[in-house]
């Protein structure tokens, strides 16, 4: 809020995970200013990838909800906010942090893969903050289920 000044872009980040890792990529894309650093776990960003596959888990189920993207209408509509297809080029993002599990069913490993090298390649990366990837290589969806492990993970993310 600019008349309070409660905060400053550069003291302001965003985090959301898998369908709330979507909101995430889709807001540093429409807006990379606003932000000073993000945390994409597991996130949803390939979304028109990965909504044609119909041999995903859970894929066509979601068209009631999403749209099917073999439809024009969908397709084109989720090209407008899929963060995947959005990056903005030469812009200036913040930090980021992407996580991804070898084994996930839901948000493959590529997605976290696929957008930050998309981040990488498309920004400014003189003025762009660093773009890290991490994937888990025994984890799923919902990362750790043993507490310790957890603990571990949750504050490799701050």
């Amino acid at each position: 809020n600019e008349e309070k000044k409660m905060t400053t872009p550069e003291q302001l980040s965003i985090e959301g995970r898998s369908a709330g890792g979507l909101l995430i990529g889709a807001s540093i894309n429409q807006a990379p200013e606003l932000f000073g650093a993000a945390i994409l776990g597991v996130p949803f960003v390939d979304v028109v990838c990965t909504m044609t596959d119909s041999s995903i888990p859970l894929t066509c189920g979601e068209w009631e909800e999403w749209g099917n993207p073999n439809e024009e209408k969908y397709f084109d509509y989720m090209m407008e906010y899929s963060p995947m297809n959005t990056v903005k080029a030469g812009a200036k993002y913040p930090s980021c942090l992407l996580t991804g599990g070898l084994h996930d069913p839901r948000v493959q490993f590529w997605e976290p893969s696929k957008f930050a090298a998309e981040l990488r390649h498309s920004m400014d990366n003189d003025a762009s903050g660093p773009v890290c990837l991490k994937i888990d290589m025994t984890a799923g969806h919902f990362s750790a289920s043993d507490r310790y492990k957890y603990l571990k993970e949750l504050s490799f993310d701050y």
